[in-house]
């Protein structure tokens, strides 16, 4: 009975992290099914390793093979990461054991009060804000100022940063990574959740 005391506890703190923390203020429900699998799946591959001799071995592999799949996908932002590894850390701590039930406990609480804490809307402020697209403009744009005028007048708010991954000067089009913020109109519209990554035409007549 013991043994599932911390195991419990490790999905407790999982739902917390998900369902208190990051959904109400991130709305990504898409990525609630994969903190709860992460979570889950680490944790019953730990626990199933917990009699082997190679098991802190074999859970720090797994940690780092499923962290290179995660970090590859171009939809994660920097903040959903963290969110991600919190995830992984909670379901190993409940999986391969601690050295009491307090220790592991107290580990647990720590992961999720540093992501209550370091993503809270005090701490991050107005970049809590900030979006990332990719941007596809129907214009091979070269000007730097032009290429962020363009932007800030198809996306509607203040553009932060840009990056152009693609200058076509044969087919006329711009591939440009962009952080922007919001005006005060397009805030209320309920548009898709910051930071995600989507492909925009320019529908600006040339």
């Amino acid at each position: 009975m013991n043994a599932l005391i911390l195991p419990a506890v490790d999905l407790v703190a999982i739902i917390l992290l998900t369902f208190a923390i990051y959904l109400p203020r991130h709305r990504r429900t898409e990525l609630v099914p994969a903190f709860l699998g992460v979570n889950v799946g680490v944790l019953a591959v730990s626990m199933a390793l917990t009699s082997s001799a190679a098991t802190i071995g074999l859970g720090l592999g797994l940690f780092g093979v499923l962290s290179i799949i995660r970090l590859r996908s171009s939809e994660l932002s920097q903040r959903e990461i963290a969110y991600y590894f919190a995830s992984l850390a909670l379901g190993l701590l409940g999986g391969i054991g601690v050295t009491s039930l307090p220790i592991g406990a107290g580990l647990m609480a720590l992961v999720v009060l540093a992501l209550a804490i370091g993503d809270h809307p005090l701490v991050s402020g107005r970049q809590a804000e900030l979006r990332q697209q990719l941007v596809v403009l129907d214009h091979a744009v070269t000007d730097p100022d032009d290429l962020v005028a363009r932007l800030q007048t198809l996306l509607g708010g203040e553009v932060v940063s840009t990056r152009t991954v693609r200058l076509d000067l044969v087919d006329d089009s711009t591939h440009v990574e962009v952080g922007w913020m919001p005006s005060a109109s397009t805030r209320r519209t309920p548009a898709a959740a910051t930071t995600t990554s989507v492909s925009t035409r320019e529908a600006v007549a040339r």
